[in-house]
């Protein structure tokens, strides 16, 4: 007879129990679509907010493109959108090739527009715009390779982000015509946060260049709390991602810009939909499979679930699992957008698995669902990585010694710069016997000497791709002889069993 955990509670004493399932643990890499009418521009990120804000790149390419956001506002966008061209089961094969071994879909972004047949939203994308349930479609996808599927959350944001709709223009030849937002034949759409949007004299909106991310709204908050119950109850997915903290936590914020204390009520919206998730999994497998992320630093407040820090990295590892949510390139497609080159994508993967992290890896798509070829060229050069080292990274779990060497990744926030390593630089996973050593620089001499394996017994060292490689092991000072030709032109990896 099957043993059934302790249902959670609301609570942070509660949920402060949780444990991350060995799923999470062993996958390490996932992928993720970020896509949804804003994309039609291919003008890169919060397109749908900064249409609305005179004078930015995005409004001006709007206003030359589609028409005044008066006449041709974001509601007609998502009418556009068609998804004619996206096959999620042929993107998540090379998604799996690939090496990605979770996917998420985005439920809906701070626009109001849900990728899926909400029974709360009808502006969703099976009754606008494509005529396509975007997240039952990946879920199935993802099930036929039998990855673990995740949906994201941008909801909580959007009652304080989708305003600038209901603002004007303060200078030029439409001077003062309101936006599209303040019709009320479209207040469902564009969401009744109007007694919340400051204007000035003209009708124009004020600090629109401000964000207080959460609201305090307690109207919104049980909406919010709804969605979340919505979203878990259709598609019952095994990775919950909020784009903030724990909702609605930092609503307020004191003078000195610290945020309020975990025993605030407004934590209570947060704390009842992932009490809701876990539960909803140990009613399926009386268990908790689930895992919920969001970024809020504050162990106090993390612990509820998994850290997940956006564009940024840790010097260190930690002593529980974290993510790193990242792109190829902007969160959304755009023309112009530089990409990471595979090289960098698979050093910054190594270095967070190294220190116990895993990387949620966004691939933009195109307005049709499909990717471009320098996408499908980055997926192509992380499937013959994986090919060589991927045993080194699924399955693995952290080192006594996460890394050796001098350079660091920065743990600045949204700094993704790519490190100048050298061939000092190692970082270190393990499973069973093997300890798996990452050379981020490959030595030119092709000689690899390791300093961390003072007190092991070495066997073995094999070169993943290529064999056994001659090494010497004399006062704790591992030599290994590599061959002057690599078998992967990015990091080579050395199993080493002890």
């Amino acid at each position: 007879m099957r043993s059934i955990m302790k249902k959670y509670k609301a609570n942070f004493e509660s949920l402060r129990n949780y444990e991350v399932p060995e799923w999470f643990k062993d996958a390490k890499f996932g992928i993720w679509s970020i896509w949804s009418p804003q994309t039609l521009a291919m003008c890169e990120d919060w397109y749908a907010r900064n249409m609305y804000i005179q004078d930015t790149p995005q409004y001006l390419y709007h206003l030359r493109t589609y028409g005044h956001p008066s006449e041709f506002g974001f509601k007609d966008m998502c009418d556009l959108w068609k998804a004619e061209n996206f096959n999620p089961d042929q993107l998540m094969e090379k998604y799996y090739k690939a090496g990605a071994r979770y996917f998420c879909s985005m439920a809906m972004h701070h626009d109001h527009f849900f990728n899926y047949d909400s029974d709360i939203n009808p502006m969703n994308s099976t009754k606008v715009g494509p005529m396509k349930d975007i997240c039952g479609m990946w879920k199935k996808a993802a099930e036929k390779f039998n990855m673990p599927f995740g949906i994201t959350e941008h909801y909580g944001a959007t009652f304080s982000w989708w305003t600038t709709n209901k603002g004007c223009d303060s200078h030029g030849p439409y001077k003062g015509i309101p936006y599209d937002g303040n019709n009320p034949e479209y207040r469902d759409y564009y969401f009744d946060n109007y007694e919340h949007v400051k204007r000035d004299e003209k009708g124009c909106l004020l600090d629109v260049d401000k964000i207080q991310w959460y609201t305090d709204n307690k109207k919104f908050h049980k909406e919010w709390v709804a969605v979340m119950k919505e979203i878990i109850d259709k598609y019952e997915p095994e990775l919950l991602y909020t784009d903030g903290g724990l909702p609605f936590g930092d609503a307020i914020i004191d003078a000195e810009g610290v945020m309020l204390n975990e025993d605030d009520a407004l934590f209570k919206p947060g704390l009842e939909a992932v009490a809701y998730y876990y539960n909803k999994s140990i009613e399926k497998y009386g268990k908790n499979n689930y895992v919920y992320t969001q970024k809020d630093r504050r162990e106090k407040v993390y612990s509820i679930g998994v850290l997940d820090l956006e564009k940024s990295q840790l010097k260190d590892a930690l002593p529980h699992v974290w993510q790193t949510d990242t792109c190829i390139g902007a969160w959304y497609y755009g023309k112009t957008t530089v990409y990471k080159r595979p090289g960098h994508i698979i050093e910054m993967l190594v270095d967070i698995v190294a220190k116990n992290g895993t990387i949620l890896m966004n691939i933009v798509q195109r307005p049709d669902g499909s990717i471009d070829r320098e996408a499908e060229f980055i997926l192509d050069e992380l499937a013959k990585w994986f090919k060589i080292c991927g045993e080194g990274i699924h399955g693995t779990r952290p080192w006594v010694i996460p890394s050796e060497g001098s350079s660091h990744a920065s743990a600045e926030l949204f700094n993704e710069n790519r490190v100048e390593w050298k061939s000092e630089d190692f970082r270190f996973t393990k499973k069973g016997n093997h300890v798996y050593a990452f050379m981020l620089s490959a030595p030119e001499n092709r000689v690899a000497i390791l300093k961390s394996f003072m007190k092991e017994d070495i066997n073995k060292v094999t070169l993943l791709g290529y064999g056994d490689v001659e090494f010497s092991h004399t006062f704790g000072l591992l030599t290994v002889q590599l061959p002057k030709e690599l078998p992967t032109e990015y990091t080579n990896c050395l199993m080493i069993e002890v």
